[in-house]
């Protein structure tokens, strides 16, 4: 399998600088389970896109501190991608930013949570499975840190999870559509430097509740090998 990671994360603060960029991270997700595949990275964020899609097998977009209703040209040029990407069938996995531009790119609605920030370690409410993630647990612990939501699914979108205060933190269309709101690339040393570098943002109770979260492991082998086999499935569709 050849993937293309579209990079949709701003972040350019220092904080950024110490860390792996998103593209190292989500080769990482899908290296570990499926070492041989291979990937490439496109910074669409900078506007680089990828100009031949029928080089890849499928594409993964990364999340992002920026929103998806932005307006910015760089993300109206990855809706018009999305659109132009499901109608070629091309599989597509998105997660937290990249959930929710599939959505709006193909029908569906983005909001502001109505509870807030979330951040930490979340539990997520398995409702669908598709044969790709058959062995998730009823109750898939990811991490993450958003300030939105997909609040309306596209036509033919089916939810595949919920968590507190969000419906839809997880949808599929058909067999090449696959999200999460989460972060399953995040590792645990990300998420905790993530977090304290976050405490003025979150305030002091989420932050508090977030640090208590992270004593807990997130299930990232298992959703890491749920979207390798939703790759290889529709590979075979």
């Amino acid at each position: 399998m050849h993937l293309a990671i579209l990079m949709t994360n701003t972040d350019e603060s220092a904080f950024s600088a110490h860390h792996p960029k998103d593209g190292e991270k989500f080769a990482d997700l899908i290296h570990m389970v499926r070492p041989d595949w291979t990937v490439e990275v496109f910074a669409v964020k900078d506007g680089a896109f990828p100009e031949n899609l029928s080089r890849f097998d499928g594409a993964m977009i990364t999340g992002s501190p920026a929103s998806v209703r932005s307006g910015a040209a760089w993300t109206e040029q990855l809706l018009e991608l999305i659109r132009a990407m499901h109608a070629a069938r091309l599989p597509l996995f998105g997660a937290c930013f990249g959930h929710q531009a599939i959505a709006l790119a193909l029908g569906g609605a983005v909001g502001h949570n109505p509870g807030g920030s979330v951040h930490g370690l979340i539990r997520n409410e398995t409702l669908a499975r598709p044969n790709w993630a058959r062995d998730l647990p009823d109750a898939v612990g990811l991490y993450g840190s958003h300030t939105e939501q997909v609040t309306a699914l596209p036509e033919g979108a089916v939810p595949l999870s919920r968590s507190e205060g969000c419906p839809v933190s997880g949808f599929a269309i058909g067999q090449t559509v696959y999200t999460t709101q989460h972060h399953p690339e995040m590792t645990p040393a990300f998420i905790a430097a993530l977090t304290e570098k976050m405490v003025g943002d979150l305030g002091p109770d989420l932050a508090a509740r977030a640090r208590a979260s992270l004593t807990e492991p997130a299930d990232r082998a298992a959703f890491a090998e749920s979207v390798a086999r939703f790759f290889e499935q529709a590979a075979r569709s």
